[in-house]
């Protein structure tokens, strides 16, 4: 039996589903985090005493963050397998850890201002935006002339640089158009995993 804990708002759960799904790996998802609580609970603090989402429980072993279940996942299924190229495979961590480390975190304080906050710092939004642009266009530059966001096939890269670039293209504000990042972004959101893992709104 695996289970995923966590809700689908969550930027870092639909890494992990997206994950899952391209990995064709059958798991039940239990809502957890924000409004659905669990998170809290001692049960569920036994296997992530961080009390934060996703966690991954498959027979016995427990997995929590979410770069490190996207990992996990590629290393246990061919449909996600990281590349063999030990540089291509650097690089698809590269983009991995810098989703997490940069483009995310820049946006964070924008994402939060504008979708789960009465009235928004306008100040924190702006300097929010300008810092995520910065992670954007270099995001941009980068897939000009890609397919994906390594190499010629699809990876744990482009899930979660695409998770990201979901939540910063659907922010209420004006931002520069960038159209590598876009056509990139719309061609890998078409694929089936993406529909689940995306198809709830933003907020």
């Amino acid at each position: 039996m695996r289970r995923l804990w966590g809700r689908l708002t969550s930027v870092n759960v639909q890494k992990a589903v997206w994950a899952l799904d391209e990995a064709d790996l059958p798991y039940e998802r239990i809502d957890a985090g924000g409004s659905h609580g669990i998170v809290r609970e001692p049960a569920y603090r036994a296997m992530n005493p961080n009390a934060l989402v996703p966690t991954l429980e498959e027979d016995g072993f427990v997995l929590w963050e979410s770069n490190a279940i996207m990992r996990y996942v590629a290393s246990v299924s061919p449909a996600l397998a990281m590349p063999e190229d030990p540089r291509q495979r650097a690089h698809v961590e590269q983009w991995v850890d810098w989703q997490a480390t940069s483009f995310t975190p820049a946006m964070r304080d924008a994402f939060w201002q504008l979708f789960r906050t009465a009235e928004p710092d306008r100040a924190l939004v702006a300097a929010s935006l300008a810092a995520s642009q910065v992670y954007a266009t270099i995001l941009d530059a980068h897939l000009a002339g890609r397919g994906y966001a390594v190499g010629e096939g699809f990876t744990i890269a482009d899930i979660a640089l695409g998770c990201a670039a979901h939540r910063w293209l659907n922010l209420p504000a004006e931002r520069p158009d960038l159209p590598n990042l876009r056509r990139w972004y719309d061609r890998i959101a078409t694929r089936p995993a993406a529909a689940r893992a995306l198809g709830e709104p933003v907020g």
